[in-house]
């Protein structure tokens, strides 16, 4: 059994059915997520401030930006989101889609884009663009294109979740939705359609933003999703590395 399986097998011998259980799992892959994810966007981030804000709600003799230390809050707020919306089993709607898009960006929005009418929670009301191919799209199509995703995103058979989820992110950046924050949205709701479907969450590690850059531009530039879903299997693998390599040298 390759250490994809593994991991994958190891997740679904926890039975996991509520929050509290799926907080137990999660151990410390929730501060990891959240400093791998937002690093991605924000090289200001730090693990030593994501801990602190997750284990004890703030943190001493800070110095930096103000905007870095709610974006950390806001991902501390999204997770606790996660774990309640999975304890509900909610489907993914758009409504909950534009919940945990307000609950990463709350209170971080420039006063550029709040002049504009732009505000958290909400579709893009203009035009932002991503990547290489400037790919997003026009604001009056966010919405249809949106619930059209969604739709496609029925009945996945648990043995295909990581397809379907790698096929919602590659997707869910190329429309880009929001004003801001569609990196860690996409990142975050990834791992809700993953843990619907008792499949172990990723962490997009940080270090590997190039690959993982690299393969959102294959799936705008060419529509191929191979890249995307070998690095997902990689990452998977990475996040869970120690206790793959608990299990087998028991």
């Amino acid at each position: 059994m390759d250490n994809y399986k593994i991991a994958v097998a190891l997740w679904k011998q926890r039975h996991i059915s509520n929050d509290a259980e799926l907080s137990e799992a999660l151990n410390g892959h929730a501060i990891k997520f959240a400093y791998h994810s937002g690093r991605i966007e924000n090289e200001h981030i730090t693990f030593h401030d994501t801990r602190e804000i997750f284990d004890h709600d703030g943190v001493t003799s800070y110095t930096g930006d103000l905007r870095t230390l709610f974006e950390i809050r806001n991902a501390k707020d999204a997770n606790e989101l996660l774990l309640t919306a999975f304890n509900e089993k909610r489907e993914l709607n758009t409504e909950l889609i534009k919940e945990f898009q307000y609950r990463l960006t709350q209170n971080t929005y420039d006063t550029r884009r709040y002049r504009l009418g732009e505000r958290p929670g909400e579709f893009k009301l203009h035009d932002y663009v991503t990547g290489n191919e400037e790919v997003g799209a026009a604001p009056e199509d966010v919405a249809d294109k949106i619930e059209e995703l969604l739709s496609e995103l029925k009945d996945i058979p648990d043995d295909k979740i990581l397809t379907a989820a790698a096929y919602f992110h590659v997707k869910f950046e190329n429309i880009h939705p929001f004003a801001d924050g569609n990196g860690r949205t996409g990142r975050l709701v990834m791992n809700y359609i993953l843990i619907l479907h008792d499949h172990p969450p990723i962490v997009i590690h940080e270090e590997d933003r190039r690959t993982y850059f690299e393969a959102l531009g294959v799936w705008d530039s060419e529509q191929k999703l191979t890249p995307m879903l070998a690095f997902l299997r990689q990452q998977t693998v990475k996040t869970w590395q120690q206790q793959i390599d608990k299990a087998k040298n028991k």
